[in-house]
This record gives structure tokens, C-alpha cells and sequence, in this order.
């Protein structure tokens, strides 16, 4: 079992502790420094258009001692903006890793991919992947996994959809979706859990 924690308040919830984290900190650990990602989904839909996004985004400042952002472009822009998105202090993820190697998985992109190209993170479990493209918690744990043996950072996301929250089922939801990837963790410094209802 692995340790869930955010920097203020471990294991919280909407205000509550959830039952199936373990509130723990380890003696002397130095707080996580807060993390803030943006996912272009499916935008913008031109790479002149996403050009001219990071070109309006120079001289934005951030304290980079403060906060660590990530930006999730498509799989196509990500090697075009990638030196840009990284010269602004920022990284850049991939929006999704397959759960495979190297092989016969047409559309695919792996983590050894992310590995040659540079990219150090990644996202998983993203609610439209799983509810428009199938990808169960198995699946999820498979990719978390593959990505812990090649050292690449996983923004973890889970949540639970509209009619599970108004059902009473947020906790079972987001229990079972961390409760198959918390084997497949060994370096807990390449994970973050994002919550995204």
C-alpha cells in the first residue's frame, strides 16, 4: 500500500478524509512542491495556432521555486512546442502512454517513446480516456507501471462521473481506481494524483 498526501491536508476529499488513504509523513520530509497542468485535450488545431499560444505566453511569470507546471499538448504538437514549452521553465507531458512496448499496436505511442524524445511525463486515466476509449483500471495500472520502470513522472487522475457523485459513490469510485495502481508504484516522487470529477 502507498501513501496518498497533498501538501496541506492528507487524504482529503470535499473536506473529508477519505477512508481508504492512510494518513502518514515521513519524519523530516520536505512538503511537495504544488504541481499545475494544463491538457490541451484535443487543441488547438493548427501548429501555427499553437505557435502563437506560447508565443502569447511569453513573459508570463511563475515562481519556478514555487510551483512546477506541466503543459499536455497533442501528440503531434508536443515535439513541436516542446523546446518553447521547456524554455519558459515549464515541462511538457504527454496526454497519454500506452500500456504496451515496442510491437504491433498501431496508434500507439509507449514510454520507452517518451523516454527517446525527451518527455518526462505523462498523463493516465484521464475520465474521457476512460469513459470514451475503454481504458479500465487495469489498463491504467498497466501504464503506471510501464512508466515506473522508465522513470517517467504520471499525472494520476482519477474521479468519479456526475451520476456516481450524486449516487453516493464518490469514494468507492476514487478508492477503486487508486486500489489498482498503489502495487504498481515503487518510486512515489514520479506520481501525482490529480482529482478531476
Amino acid at each position: 500500500q502507498g501513501v496518498i498526501w497533498c501538501q496541506d491536508r492528507p487524504g482529503l476529499l470535499f473536506g473529508q478524509v477519505l477512508p481508504f488513504v492512510r494518513r502518514e509523513t515521513a519524519s523530516g520530509a520536505m512538503p511537495r512542491k504544488p504541481i499545475v497542468g494544463g491538457n490541451w485535450k484535443c487543441n488547438p488545431g493548427t501548429a501555427k495556432a499553437a505557435a502563437e499560444l506560447l508565443e502569447s505566453w511569453k513573459g508570463t511569470p511563475f515562481d519556478k521555486e514555487k510551483v512546477d507546471v506541466v503543459i499536455c499538448p497533442t501528440s503531434l504538437h508536443l515535439p513541436l512546442v516542446k523546446e518553447a514549452v521547456e524554455g519558459m521553465g515549464m515541462a511538457v507531458a504527454a496526454q497519454n502512454v500506452s500500456n504496451t512496448g515496442f510491437g504491433a499496436f498501431t496508434g500507439e505511442v509507449c514510454a520507452d517513446h517518451l523516454c527517446d524524445f525527451g518527455v518526462s511525463w505523462t498523463l493516465i486515466g484521464h475520465s474521457e480516456r476512460r469513459t470514451k476509449y475503454g481504458e479500465t483500471d487495469e489498463i491504467t495500472a498497466q501504464k503506471v507501471e510501464k512508466c515506473q520502470e522508465k522513470g517517467i513522472k504520471v499525472i494520476f487522475c482519477i474521479g468519479e462521473l456526475l451520476e456516481e457523485r450524486e449516487g453516493g459513490k464518490t469514494d468507492e469510485v476514487n478508492a477503486r481506481q487508486l486500489s489498482a495502481v498503489l502495487p504498481k508504484i515503487k518510486n512515489w516522487d514520479d506520481i501525482v494524483i490529480a482529482y478531476e470529477p
